[in-house]
């Protein structure tokens, strides 16, 4: 259910971008868990890039600059794409996923300057509770009471990080969980794209809307980068492209169900290098909220693979022999 999130941030949600990769046998676990891991920590590495950027630059300026750095990368994929694939009658659905993974995209920018890269990636769990409500909404996909309930349990978990009455929710956490849905949203238009075209067209097209989408805020408040500012965003789009060839390689080698719970080892790391590098000390409730956010995934990813099975055995059993 789960494609390379942008992550709650660049990574959690956790998105909706693929590099072409070949299959394989979807039977490698621990080929698919060290990818996972990797990712995770390539993940991680943006985040504490975009830390040490700062709010100097307009989030959404920064935004833009990143992804014609992701261009740039991809021009390689570009040049040997066949433009004839990408159907005249998507061009609507690429462009409104571009917007909404654009603005989600900016909005991660500007929490991951204010609030602890703890505090982003925990809220940024919340993008697959989000995707399922959408495809509800959206598709009009079934929910039985127990998925309900533990959506019910997850935003439980959400109003434990936000503590709104108890705590002033900080402008940064705000960002985030405008960002999670966002990123749900460009999730779910992934999914319907991906039925009909090639994963590597998705990601080209992804970066080129997302460029367009940003543009007139980064011009409208345009603030001349420096060089390291610079180089910070050429990093960062490099790790952000590895990140998900990672993650891509990682769905490619194993179920989701074997990679996921790797995932979450990106709290960890968030909340070691926050630590270690900015002296950032993990709030409780920020733990306590994440760690039944975190269980809320795993379960409702455990009860979709149950739901798969099923399907696929009652499928079988109604073929001829």
């Amino acid at each position: 259910m789960k494609e390379s999130p942008d992550s709650g941030s660049e990574g959690s949600q956790k998105g909706a971008e693929r590099l072409a990769v070949s299959p394989g046998s979807n039977n490698n676990h621990l080929a698919g868990a060290l990818w996972m891991v990797a990712g995770g920590l390539l993940f991680v590495a943006v985040a504490v890039m975009v830390r040490l950027l700062g709010s100097e630059l307009p989030a959404v300026e920064a935004a833009f600059i990143r992804y014609v750095f992701g261009l740039l990368i991809l021009i390689p994929v570009i040049l040997q794409m066949q433009w004839r694939r990408v159907k005249g009658a998507n061009l609507r659905f690429y462009a409104l996923r571009g917007v909404a993974h654009g603005v989600a995209v900016m909005l991660w920018f500007f929490a991951m300057a204010r609030i602890p890269i703890s505090e982003v990636t925990a809220i940024g769990y919340t993008t697959p509770i989000f995707t399922v409500v959408g495809a509800v909404l959206i598709f009009g996909e079934r929910v039985h009471m127990r998925r309900i309930i533990a959506i019910i349990i997850g935003f439980i978990g959400i109003l434990i990080i936000l503590r709104p009455g108890f705590e002033t929710i900080e402008i940064g956490s705000l960002a985030q969980l405008i960002a999670a849905p966002c990123f749900a949203i460009s999730f779910l238009i992934a999914k319907k794209l991906t039925s009909t075209e090639n994963t590597s067209d998705t990601l080209v097209m992804l970066s080129i809307f997302c460029t367009l989408a940003l543009m007139p805020g980064a011009i409208y408040l345009w603030k001349t980068p420096t060089v390291i500012e610079l180089g910070w965003l050429f990093l960062v789009a490099v790790f952000a492209t590895a990140g998900h060839y990672a993650i891509t390689r990682s769905i490619a080698n194993a179920p989701l169900t074997v990679t996921q719970p790797f995932s979450f080892l990106q709290l960890v790391w968030a909340i070691l290098f926050g630590y270690l590098i900015f002296g950032e000390v993990p709030d409780l409730w920020v733990l306590i909220g994440a760690t039944i956010i975190v269980a809320t995934i795993s379960y409702m990813s455990h009860r979709e693979a149950v739901a798969s099975r099923q399907q696929k055995l009652q499928s079988s059993s109604s073929m001829p022999i």
